[in-house]
């Protein structure tokens, strides 16, 4: 049944995973740093999420569940707080390409100086680029 419904077992392990990052509704003004605790609070609460990025790197099954986030969340919310609606695409690409790229970094391939962060330091490095990517201005 599971290859007739998934195609294998990592469509399967892909379709189970429940990714909901809960994506803040705070003030625009704090909104980067908020993004960045609530996906760093996901990830350190979540085997889960780490097995779904190891399947998600060779799996299209996966790699298409991981995708709900950006799509299904984080598209309407840098709609939401962006300055031109019709880039938020590529803003929501921007932001999930960062905190994905720490998620690899951190928990998958574990990079010594990554883990060595506190999540709160990761906050005060990253917010203020995911507050950029959502906010700012268009280059």
């Amino acid at each position: 049944m599971v290859m007739r419904y998934y195609g294998n077992k990592a469509g399967l392990f892909a379709a189970a995973v429940s990714i909901d990052p809960g994506l803040p509704v705070e003030p625009r003004e704090e909104i980067g740093r908020t993004l960045v605790r609530q996906f760093l609070t996901l990830w350190e609460e979540s085997g889960e999420l780490t097995a779904l990025i190891r399947v998600g790197a060779t799996d299209p099954a996966a790699a298409e569940r991981m995708q709900t986030v950006p799509r299904d969340q984080l598209i309407p919310l840098a709609r939401g707080v962006g300055p031109e609606p019709e880039e938020a695409p590529a803003r929501a690409a921007l932001c999930a390409s960062t905190v994905l790229g720490l998620a690899l970094t951190r928990y998958v391939l574990r990079f010594r100086a990554g883990v060595a962060l506190g999540c709160e330091e990761i906050v005060d490095w990253l917010g203020p680029t995911i507050q950029r990517y959502l906010t700012a201005p268009t280059p």
